[in-house]
């Protein structure tokens, strides 16, 4: 039997009954009913951040981490248009996330009032549903609908939009019981068996294949089942950016990284493949090079199970549009066992290691990024913990260097490329899983985006490693304008604070680290130390990242690292 009770009390019920425990916001005017409701209810649990966006990125981390639906909350006006950029990176990384916002009341809405914002309108490009919530009896299902849409078919974002005065209006609510935030069953999206015939054909066929693994494999719980079909083929496996968790990095069969920053081996094998298998990834243009010159040799069987992602980079001789839950078992069974020496026999002419001269024994003198980050990555992949990384110079080190990281615990924003992502994120994953291990590593540029968050981090006691690579550039962006720019530095140098002084400030136990041989008893401090601790890892201030494929280049164009030392 329902009983009556606020619109804002209903939807504090309905986000229970959809399985959320924790949620990331900040507090305004017009969201203040839900959060008086909250304080009455005393659930979900609400962590306090110091911006918004860094509440959508939270979400966005606690998604990733865990599977589950991130629920982020603001107010209206800036409150809420402070969330579309945290909206935009989880659309273009299929995150499944519900924000919630306040709205000026209903008969103000138009007018142009104080800190009013369509809010719904202007995230429709960046979310994949919008609900303007005006009647308070339509809170409980559209709640159950936004979690529903922001899980089914390929995850991302919703926004539910809700008008101050109709957070204050009786709302009649009655339970629909649990459905484990967003994890309904539902079967997955079957692939037509004649397709699968054809796929297997044409991989049985082949005599040069190979697996394009991306974050689909991840988000469909299918990492076994892609070791168990490569293993099958003999096929060498590829893994984006966004996938990198999907496949364990020191497999026999494993090429590591494609694409601008990707291996040698790996942008080789995918020039040179006869038949390639992308199994839920979009093909983006930092993957494939220049479009029209992309994978000369190969017919392409594209798996996702988005329509919208098929044939809209790359046109596939085949396409699979199902649940990579459905087609992965059922092409395995289907294929025949193989094994291909020939194939090997040229793959292993290249390296699959980005950097494979970079010095490792007896480390001496300035630290490099290429050390620091390839030191951080053994030490994160040795403890087995979630890394969360920004976007720029470190992220790209730190993905070619990453080690068997298992699926969920790589962070990244890959498709929006949102410098600032990586605390917060970090954050949101931490609070998801308290009892593993949680790093954050940032750029010097995309962390002070975001420090703010070093207050959350103090204020929710989380015990968080951060590392902070500083080079006092914005480092990628020098990297282009040192190689394409006749290095005229524009606007790149990036002097900042003392991040130690800062941390500590904020409470945080930190150290400095300029020299390679400071890098293991740093990292071995910052495990003993209780609580959050920062890493400010001096590094070299002009480095590039290698190997690099220049824009306007094929993937067999890429530039591999030159022998000359780096500039301290």
């Amino acid at each position: 039997m329902a009983s009556q009770i606020s619109a804002s009390e209903a939807l504090c019920y309905a986000l229970l009954e959809q399985g959320v425990e924790i949620m990331f916001g900040h507090p305004g005017g017009a969201i203040l009913p839900f959060y008086d409701a909250l304080y009455r209810i005393g659930a979900p649990r609400h962590v306090l951040m110091r911006h918004e966006q860094a509440a959508a990125h939270a979400a966005d981390g606690y998604a990733r981490a865990t599977g589950r639906v991130g629920v982020c909350v603001a107010t209206s006006g800036p409150g809420a248009t402070n969330l579309v950029t945290g909206l935009a990176t989880a659309i273009m990384d299929s995150v499944p996330m519900v924000a919630i916002t306040g709205q000026v009341p209903t008969a103000l809405l138009g007018k142009d009032a104080f800190q009013e914002t369509d809010i719904v309108g202007l995230t429709m490009p960046v979310t994949k549903y919008g609900f303007l919530v005006q009647r308070p009896q339509d809170i409980p299902q559209v709640v159950r609908e936004a979690f529903h849409i922001a899980v089914t078919g390929r995850p991302g974002p919703v926004v539910i939009d809700v008008p101050k005065d109709v957070q204050n209006q009786p709302c009649p609510y009655a339970p629909a019981g649990p459905v484990l935030n967003g994890r309904r069953p539902h079967a997955p999206a079957a692939a037509d068996a004649s397709t699968l015939d054809r796929a297997a054909r044409m991989i049985d066929a082949a005599e040069r294949p190979l697996i394009m693994a991306g974050r689909g494999v991840v988000l469909s719980g299918t990492a076994r089942a892609l070791r168990t079909l490569a293993e099958r083929l003999d096929a060498p496996v590829i893994t984006t950016l966004l996938g990198l968790d999907a496949f364990p990095t020191t497999h026999p069969l494993a090429l590591g990284m494609p694409g601008m920053h990707g291996a040698e081996r790996a942008n080789r094998a995918i020039q040179e493949a006869d038949v390639i298998i992308g199994l839920g990834l979009r093909f983006d243009d930092r993957v494939t090079g220049v479009v029209a010159r992309f994978a000369p040799r190969a017919k392409i069987i594209h798996v996702d199970i988005d329509p919208v992602q098929v044939g809209r980079t790359v046109v596939p001789t085949l396409s699979v549009v199902a649940d990579l839950a459905h087609v992965l078992p059922a092409l395995t069974s289907r294929v025949t066992p193989a094994k291909q020496p020939q194939w090997w026999a040229t793959l292993e002419q290249w390296s699959r290691e980005a950097c494979p001269e970079e010095p490792w024994e007896e480390p001496k003198g300035p630290l490099t990024q290429r050390f620091a980050s390839r030191t951080l990555a053994r030490h994160i992949g040795r403890l087995g913990a979630i890394v969360a990384t920004d976007v720029g110079q470190h992220q790209m080190l730190i993905a070619q260097e990453l080690r068997d990281a298992a699926p969920g615990t790589h962070l990244t924003s890959g498709g929006l490329g949102t410098m600032g992502y990586a605390l917060p994120a970090a954050i949101g994953a931490a609070l998801a899983w308290p009892r593993q291990r949680v790093w954050a590593v940032a750029g010097d540029g995309g962390f002070q985006m975001t420090m703010q968050e070093l207050a959350t981090v103090v204020h929710e006691r989380i015990p968080l490693r951060v590392a902070v690579l500083n080079n006092g550039f914005l480092g990628m962006v020098r990297q282009w304008q040192d190689l394409f720019y006749g290095r005229r530095y524009s606007a790149v140098e990036i002097p900042g604070p003392d991040f130690v002084t800062i941390a500590r400030a904020y409470g945080i136990p930190a150290r400095t680290v300029s020299s390679a041989q400071a890098m293991e008893p740093a990292l071995a401090w910052a495990e003993q130390t209780d609580g959050p601790v920062l890493l400010d890892l001096q590094v070299v201030r002009e480095e590039n990242v290698y190997p690099m494929v220049p824009a306007g280049a094929s993937l067999d164009e890429m530039v591999l690292a030159p022998r000359e030392s780096v500039t301290a």
